[in-house]
Parts: structure tokens; C-alpha cells; sequence
């Protein structure tokens, strides 16, 4: 039986986005199934004891940026370190993200073209052509995707479900990928001990 991943994540996380597509690739050579979740991280931290980025000490802000700049040479992913447009309202595209994964559509692709465009492209996720483009190049059409789907309302309110079933099942921060068994691997770094599980699982 296939495995199927549960990825709780953020749009605008540079660790999300750095492991995104090592992590689709890992999920396809092991025959896992991804499961999308996006989640609102501010209240998942407010609940686990995590704090939003500009309330972090000076100490852990530079060695962010310090794993930052590391992890770009590991995955030769030529991120900006401090793009023009992070924080950006990434509901809409958000939103998107929930429809595709509702559709039946590759979620997974899209949130790293959305990605992609925060970290490479220097674009904000609270434009309607960014978002359109992010699609475009993830084979997919915006447009269509919104079409005749659930209301505004209704994918917020599934996105507060995933952040509540995310604190549920433990997570206090992005990107985490949780096993059926409960299992949790969070961040990016982690992608290597997700795969050793996966084989295991498999054998």
C-alpha cells in the first residue's frame, strides 16, 4: 500500500520551499502519496512556544540566515536571502493551493512554482498574475482552478482546519512531514531520515 505523507507548510517559508522539490522527488522514487496541508504558523507557534521571525533573538535570526545561505549551496537553489516581498498575504494563494489539492491536482507542484516566486523571482504572492503565472508553470490554470469551487470562506476555513490538525498531530513548525504511524520530520534537513523511513516502511 502506497504511503501517504502529510506536509504541513507555509508558502512563504524558505525551508519549505528549499526542501520542496527534493522532497516531491523523494516522495515519487518511494511511492508515497502527498498530502498538502497548508497552515497558519503564527497561531501554530503561539500554541507550541514558537515565535514569529521578528521576535526572535538577534542570535537565532543570524543563524538563520546563516542555514539559509548553507542549505541554497546544498540544494543549488539560488534563493534571495532576503526577498523584496516576504512577509506578503499569501492567501490567495493559499487558496489556490487547497483548490488544486480538492481537484485532485498536483498541490504539491504548485505551492513550489508559489514558492518560487517569493525566493527567486522576487514576486508577491498578493498579486493575481503571480499567482496565475506560479500555475501556468505548474501546468496548471488559476482561473479554472477557482471556477465553480468552494467560496473564499470555505478554503479559509479548511485552512484552519489543517492548522489545527496540524497542531494536533504535534507540528510546531515548516516544513513538517508526518507518517501514518505519526512520526514527525521537521524541516528540510530532515528529508534524508524521511526517506530511510520510507524504505523501511517498504521493506
Amino acid at each position: 500500500m502506497p504511503v501517504t505523507i502529510d506536509y504541513y507548510m507555509s508558502l512563504t517559508s524558505p525551508f519549505t520551499y528549499l526542501g520542496s522539490a527534493l522532497f516531491a522527488e523523494i516522495a515519487e522514487r518511494n511511492n508515497a502519496t502527498v498530502n498538502v496541508k497548508p497552515c497558519k504558523f503564527g497561531p501554530i507557534f503561539e500554541q507550541t512556544g514558537g515565535l514569529p521571525l521578528p521576535k526572535r533573538s538577534p542570535q537565532r535570526r543570524a543563524y538563520r540566515m546563516m542555514e539559509l545561505k548553507r542549505w541554497r549551496e546544498v540544494r543549488g537553489i539560488p534563493i534571495n536571502l532576503e526577498p523584496e516581498y516576504f512577509p506578503c498575504d499569501d492567501s490567495m494563494a493559499t487558496r489556490l493551493v487547497i483548490a488544486a489539492k480538492l481537484q485532485g491536482k498536483n498541490a504539491h507542484r504548485l505551492s513550489l512554482e508559489l514558492g518560487r516566486a517569493v525566493w527567486e523571482r522576487e514576486e508577491t504572492l498578493a498579486d493575481p498574475a503571480t499567482i496565475s503565472s506560479a500555475a501556468e508553470r505548474a501546468g496548471l490554470d488559476a482561473a479554472e482552478l477557482r471556477a465553480g469551487g468552494p467560496s473564499d470562506t470555505e478554503l479559509d476555513e479548511l485552512h484552519d482546519r489543517f492548522t489545527q490538525e496540524a497542531l494536533t498531530a504535534g507540528v510546531f513548525g515548516a516544513p513538517s512531514y508526518v507518517l501514518p504511524s505519526g512520526e514527525i520530520f521537521w524541516g528540510q534537513d530532515r528529508l534524508d531520515l524521511l526517506e530511510r523511513a520510507l524504505k523501511k516502511l517498504a521493506s
